[in-house]
């Protein structure tokens, strides 16, 4: 009779085999798959799925509802095979999805978590060297975190200037042009990482001390470490991060300025708006519109800009 390691480890090479990367699940699902041999059980029930969904402390109702919908998809699969596999019913947790209010970086916060990354102590200086290189990238790009870590050698193009996301949200993949200064910042990146590996055990860009793939769980306990030593982020008592800005709002601060640059340069952001909802990768352009929505001074701005389109228009 097959582990349940030996049946993880077919699940993700079917679901790899069909297009899927599966970063984020798979790691997930090892976690879970040790808590089950902790606790001896040999299936997977619905109590033991439910119990260690909700283990961490200190994080959204919404974590612990996507924790058990990767649970619930590998039990569906586990179960053809062996029906003693019980399956957690679907919104068990009755996880309504509601988006956090974006936190926007001043380029001052920016530049004091990157010079704190580059403090970061590792064995190897690699874990400096990458959160730094992460930080600068995801606020002069607005990339996802999971797609800037995702990136593979050949997904980087100097000569281009592009970076090439693939099968991002959504199955979506794009390219995304890069500035010359973010050139020359990832070409120093992958200098020092490859005279620190000359013969690289894995195809990912950024890379561990150990040379394999990063672990965007781990990425994140480092942003969250620094943004407290930066005072931007707060450490509440049962909390192991605390709450505060986190690594995904780069995102949304790149975006808003975008916008903010628009509206205060009198650009018709309607026109604009495709463009960056192409090169962010969102499935239509009322994602992107979400921003001006959420950011107060985008919502001022906007109305100011409707305002005086109108008033130009009656002249």
């Amino acid at each position: 009779m097959k582990s349940l390691q030996d049946h993880l480890t077919e699940y993700i090479a079917a679901r790899r085999a069909l297009g899927s990367r599966l970063e984020e699940p798979a790691q997930t699902l090892r976690q879970f798959v040790k808590f089950l041999a902790r606790k001896k059980a040999r299936f997977i029930t619905i109590q033991l799925a439910l119990e260690w969904s909700q283990q961490s402390q200190g994080v959204q109702r919404a974590t612990w509802a996507r924790k058990l919908s990767m649970v619930r998809q590998f039990a569906r699969w586990l179960s053809v095979i062996e029906p003693r596999h019980q399956i957690p019913p679907r919104r068990l947790l009755d996880v309504r999805h509601r988006r956090n209010k974006p936190y926007i970086y001043s380029d001052e916060e920016i530049a004091r978590l990157m010079t704190e990354a580059a403090g970061l102590v590792s064995p190897k200086g690699m874990k400096a060297l990458n959160l730094e290189t992460l930080i600068g990238l995801l606020a002069a790009t607005g990339l996802r975190p999971g797609e800037a870590s995702a990136l593979e050698t050949g997904d980087v193009d100097f000569q281009a200037e592009i970076l090439v996301i693939r099968e991002s949200k959504f199955g979506k993949s794009r390219h995304v042009p890069i500035h010359k200064s973010t050139v020359a910042a990832l070409k120093r990146y992958a200098r020092q990482r490859d005279q620190m590996f000359r013969n690289p055990g894995s195809s990912f860009f950024f890379v561990s001390d150990r040379g394999t793939a990063l672990d965007l769980g781990t990425v994140r306990r480092w942003f969250c470490k620094i943004s407290r030593a930066c005072g931007l982020r707060k450490r509440p008592e049962g909390h192991r991060c605390g709450r505060g800005p986190r690594l995904q709002d780069l995102r949304h601060t790149f975006a808003t300025k975008r916008l903010v640059e628009w509206y205060r340069a009198g650009c018709n952001v309607a026109v604009q708006m495709p463009k960056l909802a192409t090169y962010l990768g969102h499935s239509s352009v009322g994602c992107t519109y979400w921003y001006i929505e959420a950011v107060p001074e985008l919502l001022e701005l906007a109305t100011e800009f409707q305002l005086t389109s109108r008033q130009g228009g009656r002249r």
